[in-house]
Formats: C-alpha cells, structure tokens, sequence
C-alpha cells in the first residue's frame, strides 16, 4: 500500500482538473492505497519571500499559513499527484505558489512518484508540453524522482467538459497501476 497525496490546484471545486483528481483517487482507493486529497483553494499558502530563512538558516519558514502542513504531506507521500489547469500554456498559480514555498524542504523529498493531470482548452497535447516542462524544472532539483505518469486532458474550458473525454478513464488507470 502506498502512501498517495494528490494536490488540486483547480481554482473550481468540481473543475476539469479536479475532476480527474477525483477519478485517479477513485483507481488508487480502489488498489488499495491510502489516499489523501487536497484542495489548495481551500488552504491558505503565501508567496515566498525569498527571506532564505528555511534554506540558509535550515528554520521552519516564519510565514503562518497552510504551507508547511502541505509541505510535510509531500515529504511524507510515496507518490504526489500534482493537478492544474493550464493557463496561458503553464500550470495555475495556486500550484506554482507552492513548489515555490518548497525551497526549504525540498531536499527531503527524496525517491518519490510523480503523477501529473493537466487540462486545458488546446486541442493539442503538444501545448501542453510547457506546462510539463515546468513540473520538470521542480523534479530536476529533487533526488531520484521518477514520473509515473501523465494524463493530458484537452479540449476542455467549461466545468464539465471532461467529463466525456478519455482522460477520465486515462486518470482513473493510472490510479489504479500505482
């Protein structure tokens, strides 16, 4: 049984994206695995202030908000899902927010599986790519992270348009091959 935390940065409850957060939850419950969801809408996470208190000092960042909780999840996750909607060809900022706030702890967050969903209104998977590549540039300064996967849901803008989209079967597959 692995331990599964899914991060959804979908500014919308019920979005397209965590729409697809729903669905790999559903696979990954279904093998087996504890899985926790969390909503970044609802949590509270600050810009960093680039104040290096967590990465020259090595002491927990001063800012009171939901980051360090978060932050803690990941390192203790075997697997992270990271969920967005693509705006503009890159990922939310909600989500973006939060990797940055990982500066101080990132070194421990060692030899996890990665999962990525991602939705947008292109048609073409190949857009999307950025997107990706920015979830890259965070994986790269990590010790031996590997991808597990990634689910590319396009051609979708409104609530509900993912709904009849083969991503939908493509989260939920993915969930359950954990």
């Amino acid at each position: 049984m692995k331990k599964v935390l899914i991060l959804s940065s979908s500014p919308r409850r019920g979005g397209n994206s965590d729409t697809l957060c729903d669905e790999f939850r559903r696979g990954a419950e279904e093998a087996g695995h504890d899985v926790e969801k969390i909503f970044l809408r609802d949590k509270r996470v600050n810009y960093c202030t680039g104040c290096s208190t967590c990465s020259r000092d090595g002491k927990p960042c001063p800012q009171r908000d939901d980051a360090a909780e978060i932050i803690a999840k990941m390192i203790a996750a075997d697997t992270i899902v990271m969920a967005t909607p693509v705006y503009f060809y890159t990922m939310s900022a909600q989500m973006k927010t939060l990797i940055n706030r990982c500066c101080g702890l990132y070194t421990r967050m060692n030899d996890k599986e990665f999962c990525f969903l991602v939705t947008a209104a292109d048609e073409d998977r190949h857009a999307l790519m950025r997107t990706i590549d920015t979830f890259q540039g965070f994986l790269d300064c990590l010790t031996n992270p590997r991808i597990r996967g990634v689910v590319y849901g396009t051609g979708v803008w409104h609530v509900g348009e993912i709904k009849d989209k083969p991503a939908m079967q493509e989260a939920y597959e993915l969930g359950c091959s954990l």
